[in-house]
């Protein structure tokens, strides 16, 4: 089977990566219009259905973009642009995965809230107040809490001024396992903990105290390790691993499932 598909993978990729160069080394900036189909195959010395496919998945990328009419452009190539597809595959993440991806978050987000507590500014700090006032006011509305929850930890990390630091930490907030986490915390009666928590970081941010800031959103980034990690050892007996992931990803798919059914 890969020498079935090893000919035409390589070319393809080769494709891609002849494209690419021409991106990165500035023959093609970010906002250039590509040559039409049969030059641009002609001068990279490659068939036109070769181009074809190498442009079609620059394009899923997001590297490339089609303006019907008009013809293929490079993107802009900024950050939330290239780092789009870091969300749709957190998505797809399974079981014990999933408390990897809790561990790249608290390995970042603390430190990028420490850094936004020395360059928020007053409405993005209002921004982020008012994101916790309104869960605060949704305590019980699952949908509200989701949705200002998503927009504080934006509003925090969008005041690092790093846009790409802003869209990797975007990507990995799943709204699937964030949906997940807020039912749970509802449903033990822990709402008011993780508010709490977000008030604490708004508070350190306030202050202008990158220290406490940073160790705020450790705190809080670690109390959602922790009830995933419990929502895994008690899924089912610890002595079946694989069962465990099984049965944790059939609980996040389930939660997508539900919010593709709600009108």
């Amino acid at each position: 089977m890969p020498l079935l598909r090893s000919g035409p993978v390589s070319l393809t990729d080769g494709a891609i990566a002849r494209i690419r160069e021409l991106i990165r080394s500035g023959a093609l900036p970010p906002g250039a219009k590509l040559p039409p189909e049969q030059r641009l195959a002609a001068e990279l010395g490659l068939s036109r259905n070769l181009t074809r496919e190498a442009v079609k998945a620059l394009v899923v990328s997001r590297v490339l973009e089609i303006r019907r009419g008009d013809g293929t452009y490079v993107t802009s190539l900024e950050p939330r642009l290239l780092l789009e597809g870091i969300g749709e595959a957190v998505e797809l993440l399974r079981g014990e995965t999933l408390l990897e991806l809790t561990e790249v978050r608290r390995l970042l987000e603390p430190v990028a809230t420490g850094l936004a507590a020395v360059r928020i500014s007053p409405a993005q700090l209002a921004s982020a107040r008012g994101h916790v006032a309104a869960m605060r006011a949704a305590r019980d509305d699952i949908e509200a809490l989701i949705e200002h929850d998503a927009a504080f930890h934006r509003a925090v990390v969008a005041a690092t001024g790093n846009q790409t630091l802003s869209s990797l930490l975007d990507g990995i907030a799943g709204r699937t396992l964030r949906a997940r986490v807020w039912r749970g915390l509802v449903d033990d009666g822990a709402a008011d903990r993780a508010l709490a928590e977000h008030q604490a970081i708004v508070d350190a941010l306030a202050d202008r105290d990158a220290v406490l800031a940073e160790a705020a959103a450790l705190v809080h980034v670690s109390s959602t390790e922790r009830w995933l990690r419990r929502q895994l050892e008690e899924s089912l007996p610890r002595d079946v691993s694989d069962a465990v992931s099984s049965s944790v990803s059939s609980t996040v798919v389930g939660d997508a499932a539900s919010e593709l059914e709600e009108p």
